[in-house]
C-alpha cells in the first residue's frame, strides 16, 4: 500500500481479534478508523480527530462531514451530547439570571431530554427534535411546549457559538400545538368582596388587597418596602421587583399609584401586625424594609404566597384552583367592566402598551365597544 502524503487523510483497520481476511477484513471482529491531523497544539503535541465505521466507506464519508465542519470553522467534540449542551448553557449562558428562573428553564427541558438527551449533538436531527416535541405535546399544554423549544433553541445556540454545531437543528422545527392549558380566570365583583373578606383573617390580607385593588404584579408587591409606601397621601411607588437585580418587567412598569382607602386600611392594619411580630421574633428579626414578609422579616417566597393564597380562596368558597396572579388579571376585568378604557387600564397596570393589554388580558375586557353608541345618542337625542 503507498504511503499517504503530508496532510491527507488516514484510514485504517483497526483489529480486535483474530483476522482471517488480511485482505478485505470481512468477518472480522474490529472497526475501520480515519484520521485527520490538525497540526500541533501548544504543548507540541499532534491534535487529530478520528471517526469509525463498520466499513470503509462508511469512514469516508465521515472524513467528508467532519472536512466540511473543519472548513465552517466548526470543531465537534466526540461524544458531546445534547444533554451536555443544556448543562452547559444553564451553566454559562444564562448570565444575570436567577437561580430561579435557570432552574424553570431546566425543568422545562427534562421532557425532551429524556428522550434525545444522549444524543449526541452533531448527530442531533430535526426529526428528532420534532419527534420529541411532539411526544411532549401529548402529555403537556401548548405554552409548556413553547417553553421547552425555545430553551432547546437557545442551548443549540449557545453550543453553535462556541463551535461545537454546523447548525441549529431546533431552529428549523415548528412546535407543535400541545394540549389546551387551563385559561386564566378572573373574579367577579361579588368573589372578590367575598376574598377580601376571607383575607381578612389572614396574614395575606395587605398581599391580596394591594394586588386586587391596585393590579400590581406579585412579583412588585414582594419586593415593595415601606419607603415607596406613604399610607398619609395614600400612594404607593413601584420601582422594585424580585426580578434579577430588583428592575421591574418593563420601564413603564415604574409607576406611582395612588392607593384605595380598603388598602390603606388593610396596610396600616399590616404595619402593626408587623410591629408585634418584630417585637416578638427580637434577635431573630431580619430587617429587609419589606412591606410583606415573614414573621422574622425574610422576604416572601412565591410557593408559600400560593399555598396560603389557596387557603384564603377555599375558606372564601372560591375553591383551591386560583393562583396569585390571577388577582391581577380580575383587576383589569373590574376596571373593564367599570368602563375604564383600555389605554388607562394599560397605564394603571405598568403595561409596555396597550396592545398587551389586548392580547393577554382580552377575556377579561369587556366585548361592547359603546363609545360611539354612547355620543351619538346624545348628538341626537333630539
Amino acid at each position: 500500500m503507498a504511503r499517504r502524503g503530508y496532510g491527507e487523510d488516514g484510514i485504517y483497520f483497526d483489529h480486535r481479534g483474530d483476522c482471517r481476511d488480511p485482505a478485505y477484513h470481512r468477518s472480522c471482529p474490529g472497526r475501520w478508523r480515519g484520521v485527520v491531523s490538525l497540526g500541533y497544539g501548544p504543548d507540541g503535541k499532534r491534535v487529530r480527530k478520528k471517526v469509525s465505521g463498520t466499513t470503509k466507506t462508511e469512514v469516508k464519508d465521515k472524513l467528508k462531514d467532519l472536512h466540511t465542519d473543519l472548513d465552517a470553522g466548526v470543531r465537534p467534540v466526540r461524544g458531546y451530547t445534547l444533554g451536555q449542551a443544556v448543562t452547559d448553557w444553564l451553566a454559562v449562558g444564562l448570565p444575570g439570571r436567577t437561580a430561579k428562573t435557570i432552574e424553570v428553564n431546566r425543568d422545562s427541558l427534562k421532557p425532551v431530554l429524556a428522550r434525545i438527551g444522549t444524543r449526541p449533538l452533531q448527530d442531533l436531527t430535526a426529526q428528532d427534535v420534532r419527534a420529541a416535541l411532539t411526544a411532549m405535546a401529548d402529555t403537556h399544554a401548548t405554552r409548556t411546549v413553547q417553553k421547552a423549544h425555545n430553551c432547546l433553541t437557545r442551548a443549540i445556540r449557545h453550543a453553535e457559538a462556541q463551535d461545537l454545531v454546523r447548525r441549529n437543528v431546533s431552529a428549523l422545527v415548528d412546535t407543535p400545538r400541545g394540549r389546551e392549558g387551563r385559561p386564566s380566570r378572573s373574579l367577579t365583583l361579588e368573589q372578590a368582596t367575598a376574598l377580601l373578606a376571607a383575607a381578612g383573617r389572614s396574614r395575606l390580607h395587605a398581599y391580596v388587597s394591594l394586588c386586587l385593588l391596585t393590579g400590581i404584579r406579585s412579583e412588585e408587591a414582594r419586593a415593595l418596602t415601606w419607603d415607596h409606601v406613604d399610607l398619609e397621601a395614600g400612594i404607593v411607588s413601584v420601582w422594585r421587583s424580585v426580578r434579577a437585580h430588583g428592575d421591574t418587567k418593563t420601564q413603564r412598569s415604574r409607576r406611582t399609584l395612588k392607593l384605595p382607602e380598603v388598602v390603606v386600611r388593610a396596610l396600616r392594619e399590616h404595619r402593626e401586625r408587623q410591629d408585634r411580630e418584630r417585637d416578638n421574633a427580637g434577635p431573630l428579626w431580619q430587617e429587609h424594609g419589606l412591606v410583606l414578609a415573614t414573621s422574622v422579616g425574610t422576604p416572601l417566597d412565591s410557593h408559600n404566597v400560593r399555598r396560603d393564597f389557596r387557603k384564603v380562596t377555599k375558606a372564601a368558597g372560591l375553591g383551591e384552583r386560583w393562583v396569585p396572579k390571577e388577582l391581577r388579571t380580575s383587576f383589569v376585568s373590574l376596571m373593564s367592566h367599570r368602563g375604564v378604557s383600555v389605554e388607562e387600564i394599560a397605564r394603571l397596570a405598568g403595561h409596555s402598551s396597550s396592545r398587551t393589554t389586548e392580547t393577554i388580558y382580552r377575556r377579561e375586557l369587556r366585548p361592547v365597544i359603546t363609545t360611539g353608541a354612547e355620543v351619538m345618542d346624545q348628538l341626537f337625542a333630539g
